[in-house]
């Protein structure tokens, strides 16, 4: 099709506007965006009482996000302060390695800023602003990165509680999340009458899920997420949002802040009632042709000789999304742990890798500080020996 154009017809901006082929829809989109973005929110009173006590350090990582993020959180009288050096948009991104908020060296520079000016809260945005990242500080003031599954359970239960506090849950409700997405939402669902429905990794799938609820009428969307750091908190955007998302936090860190909880502390207590989670992902690298049949290769032999235990705990059930009923195929497999761990394996769809996602969970105690120390611990040991088991099963198969 390249070869077939034998002339490039060029005109001026100016001309191009003059005879109507190029239309300017900045802000006849923006400004239905932006208000879009503060429908979604359920306590505007306090909103306006508390935004001003509020300050949030941001980086859009030399991306798109600035003008949005400012200007929502702006307009909910938050104090806003954006790392300067990220804050023009720069397709070089010179401050970064990797303009990826889930990569804790991409916020240096915004953690420096944070810790300086004493910040409740850190909030940064990819370059094309769909995904969302968050730190806040504990008590000693050091910066934590919360990972994807924990604003996403953070974000998710605010909004369920929100609706039933204020009688806005719709009928049927339901969330959907990516299959290797952590099982905490799950729970939080269970105690909302919420349904929670999977789906392949990658948010079209999300949305495309969603699609369905509004020709079949079964269900009601009112969430949904996926572990890389996006959420959707709307129905108007059929894709994950950092925008929308970033406005929703602020509302949620002054609504625990107003029940005396910082945002770390109510996570806290969320894995009291819940359970803990702790999730790591593995990845290896197989580049070129041989690559590819040794991922071809690692994939066949956990089909046909699946582990009956991983990390000392045993395997009761193997999901092989190459023939499972309820979603489209996919080489994917999952192994369900006795505890209601959840380990899958992926050959990577863009980069010739194979992932590794580990969803562990130690079920719910006695939701005291004791049981809570002793299961991170259990959480981490289950971990260490879950990676362990994986690595080997990689080596045995780069031999």
């Amino acid at each position: 099709e390249v070869n077939k154009v034998t002339e490039v017809k060029t005109m001026t901006r100016v001309e191009a506007i003059a005879t109507g082929k190029l239309e300017i829809i900045d802000k006849i989109i923006d400004e239905k965006f932006w208000d879009m973005c503060k429908a979604q929110l359920f306590r505007p009173d306090l909103i306006k009482a508390k935004a001003k006590d509020v300050r949030i350090v941001y980086t859009p990582l030399h991306g798109t996000g600035a003008m949005h993020v400012e200007k929502v959180l702006g307009d909910l009288g938050l104090n806003i302060i954006t790392v300067p050096q990220q804050r023009e948009p720069d397709g070089n991104f010179p401050t970064v390695e990797k303009p990826n908020p889930e990569e804790k060296p991409a916020l240096k520079l915004a953690v420096e800023l944070a810790t300086k000016e004493k910040a409740d809260g850190l909030m940064a945005t990819d370059p094309d602003s769909d995904r969302f990242g968050t730190a806040f500080p504990d008590k000693d003031g050091n910066f934590v990165l919360l990972s994807g599954n924990q604003m996403g359970a953070l974000l998710m239960e605010y909004v369920f509680l929100s609706r039933k506090e204020l009688g806005k849950m719709p009928a049927n409700p339901a969330c959907i999340r990516s299959i290797v997405t952590s099982p905490f939402g799950d729970y939080i669902c269970k105690k909302y009458g919420v349904t929670m429905l999977d789906c392949l990794t990658g948010f079209k799938w999300i949305a495309n899920v969603e699609a369905t609820f509004e020709k079949s009428g079964k269900y009601n969307y009112v969430f949904g997420l996926e572990e890389s750091y996006g959420y959707k908190v709307e129905k108007e955007v059929m894709d994950k949002d950092g925008v929308s998302a970033a406005a929703m936090c602020a509302e949620m860190i002054l609504y625990w802040r107003s029940q005396g909880k910082s945002l770390l502390e109510h996570l806290d207590d969320m894995y009291k009632e819940y359970g803990y989670f702790e999730d790591r992902a593995i990845s290896q690298n197989f580049p070129g042709q041989s690559g590819v049949a040794t991922m071809k290769g690692i994939m066949a032999k956990l089909r046909e000789n699946p582990p009956a235990a991983l990390g000392g705990q045993k395997v009761v059930k193997v999901r092989d999304l190459m023939n499972d009923p309820d979603l489209p195929k996919s080489n994917v497999l999952q192994f369900y742990l006795e505890s209601g761990t959840i380990v899958s394996a992926r050959p990577s769809g863009t980069e010739p890798k194979i992932k590794f996602y580990i969803n562990s969970m130690i079920p719910a105690g006695d939701g005291t500080d004791a049981w809570f120390s002793d299961a991170k611990k259990k959480a981490a040991a289950l971990c260490d020996g879950i990676s362990g088991d994986i690595k080997k099963i990689i080596d045995a198969a780069s031999k």
